[in-house]
């Protein structure tokens, strides 16, 4: 009810992965309705479709969600198989209302509400929205001259799931951040006949745990000091805890880790490509700058001639057409505003689960979704919306 005593039509969640659900239970939670529209059939879609071997690289007790722990049981590093399991639970637990199979085009400002079109024919009227869609929502593949050409099988990484359909194959792997890395370890430790890793900058590599304490401790210690001082703290950790691994064609990086970091390239973890480069089972080599019919034409000038090309060459964020010509995206459809402050051209209208930081989506998500609920049930109360 507003202050009028005239009921509130429920605030709309865009997406039923971790940043949605944590925001309709924290709606929840302060007495608002909250419905929450996901285009595929189930919560979780993005962790159904990822692969099969991934796990999560933030402790479980550091990736749950408000309201609900994860359970003992699923170990210190969630499998993926797990984190679907337990955002059933999540949904389940706090009666989240997810209407599955909705699909919305467009979010518009008609007055003092927004009004979301769907799929269908539908709309949809709201006093705030907030827009969880994902920070991994569309595959992009990079425009390589040649592309078209090429006569072996080229997929995004978004379509691997094991390394079985890979056995005996020459695989060449495009991109070094935690995806590629574990992908090209994946492929290694089965039967696929050589890996090769094609990196354009190399990445900080960091253990995922030493002597019991986990990478994403020191990044939640880091995340408020300046950047003078971490990336020289980082710099003399990391050659104490990882071998050079220059002599095997990936060397340290020249810029520091958490001047990347805020650039948006997060360490990679290592779960086991250090051991694999260096048992030369994973072989680095230069950037891909073309295709031509059978071959790949790396910088520098050599070329190879892999059967498969997995191309672990990230995601867009898919807000463009969404959001038209709102003003709310940066010039790369990146929020330019995120978590409880909206935009001043957007009153009302939220994002969450965009930012990857160095001390974990899901526990920024889970630290997010109080705030955001705290601005709507505010924007409400004042009328703003």
């Amino acid at each position: 009810m507003s202050d009028s005593g005239t009921p509130v039509p429920p605030v709309h969640v865009l997406g039923a992965g971790p940043a949605g659900l944590a925001t309709a239970a924290a709606l929840q939670e302060r007495g608002i309705g909250a419905v929450v529209l996901e285009k595929s059939d189930s919560v979780g879609s993005s962790w159904r479709s990822h692969y099969e071997r991934l796990r999560l690289h933030t402790t479980r007790a550091n990736s749950a969600l408000p309201g609900l722990r994860m359970p003992r049981s699923y170990g210190r590093w969630v499998a993926r198989a797990d984190v679907v399991r337990y955002l059933e639970r999540y949904a389940a637990h706090h009666r989240i209302e997810v209407a599955t199979g909705v699909e919305v085009s467009a979010v518009e400002r008609h007055g003092d509400q927004w009004v979301l079109h769907a799929n269908g024919g539908r709309r949809f009227s709201s006093p705030a929205v907030v827009i969880a869609t994902g920070y991994n929502h569309t595959p992009h593949l990079p425009a390589w001259p040649g592309r078209d050409s090429f006569t072996g099988e080229l997929l995004h990484a978004c379509r691997y799931r094991s390394p079985a359909p890979f056995d005996g194959k020459d695989i060449l792997i495009v991109g070094a951040g935690n995806t590629g890395a574990e992908i090209a370890t994946d492929l290694a430790a089965s039967g696929a006949a050589r890996v090769r890793l094609a990196i354009r900058t190399p990445p900080h590599i960091l253990r995922r745990s030493t002597l019991g304490w986990p990478a994403q401790r020191n990044g939640i210690i880091c995340r408020r000091l300046p950047v003078r001082l971490v990336d020289p703290l980082a710099a003399r950790l990391a050659r104490i805890s990882v071998p050079d691994l220059g002599p095997y064609g990936l060397p340290r990086p020249e810029t520091g880790l958490y001047t990347r970091a805020r650039e948006g390239a997060i360490p990679v973890l290592d779960v086991g490509l250090i051991e694999a480069v260096r048992a030369r089972r994973v072989e680095p080599v230069a950037a891909v700058e073309a295709f031509e019919e059978g071959k790949v034409l790396l910088s520098g000038g050599e070329t190879v001639a892999p059967d498969v090309v997995i191309a672990a060459t990230g995601y867009r964020r898919g807000l463009d057409g969404l959001l038209g010509g709102l003003g709310v995206l940066d010039d790369r459809g990146r929020p330019l505003r995120s978590g409880p402050r909206a935009h001043p051209a957007a009153p009302a209208l939220y994002f969450t689960g965009y930012a990857n930081p160095l001390s974990g989506a899901l526990r920024e998500i889970a630290l997010e979704a109080p705030r955001i609920a705290r601005a709507i049930s505010r924007a409400i109360d004042r009328g703003v919306s």
